[in-house]
């Protein structure tokens, strides 16, 4: 029964967010996937060029691996949908979505080398090795920063703005509150004129009871 509670803000139950989540996921895979098999098409045919044999053996062995990240990549990418269709209709989809979030963490990172060395095997060639290594080291540079860096400044900019709001909400005092007078200060503070008008029409009409 525990399962079909809502539990969240969004006032769904956790299959409903662990639904939600699975596909919000997917929805990242196709951007990412799209890179990958674009980057892989193009390894592929570069073997197949005339200049490719052409190339030193540095150059040969950042294709090499550079291919290698990428259908590794590829693998990672595409590991979710495999991993949802051999559980489908095993009630395993919190599990589901945790392990294919790890894996497109993976993938990522991954991602991030195989850019690098594309890069840097296409610049070598074209233009030499000292600017092939730069723009590898600039390409891994920017998606270290995109990627991961970017993230956690979001992140904590995000958890700062929560605590200063729950400091300024907890410093504010509530609409239509009393404000309480201490007992010795009690008679020192004098009443606003009506109050005293009022109190004392009390206190004569007491008396002719």
């Amino acid at each position: 029964m525990a399962e079909h509670r809502p539990c969240t803000a969004r006032n769904e139950t956790p299959l409903q967010r662990a639904d939600r989540n699975f596909v919000e996921l997917l929805q990242e895979l196709r951007v990412t996937q799209t890179g990958v098999q674009i980057l892989f098409a193009f390894l592929l045919s570069l073997a197949f060029t005339s200049r490719f044999g052409d190339l030193d053996t540095v150059q040969r062995v950042t294709y090499v691996i550079t291919l290698l990240l990428a259908v590794l990549a590829a693998a990672l990418f595409t590991a979710p949908a495999a991993l949802h269709r051999s559980l489908f209709q095993q009630g395993a989809k919190p599990r589901i979505v945790q392990v294919s979030s790890r894996l497109a963490t993976t993938g990522l990172s991954v991602l991030v080398f195989a850019f690098s060395g594309s890069v840097l095997l296409v610049v070598d060639v074209t233009t030499g090795r000292p600017g092939g290594i730069a723009a590898g080291a600039a390409t891994f540079l920017v998606c270290v920063g995109l990627w991961g860096v970017l993230p956690r400044l979001v992140r904590r900019a995000g958890l700062h703005g929560e605590r200063d709001g729950a400091e300024g909400a907890t410093e504010e005092e509530p609409e239509g509150a009393e404000i309480r007078i201490p007992a010795p200060l009690r008679r020192t503070v004098r009443q606003p004129s009506g109050l005293r008008g009022a109190a004392a029409h009390r206190e004569a009409s007491a008396r002719h009871r």
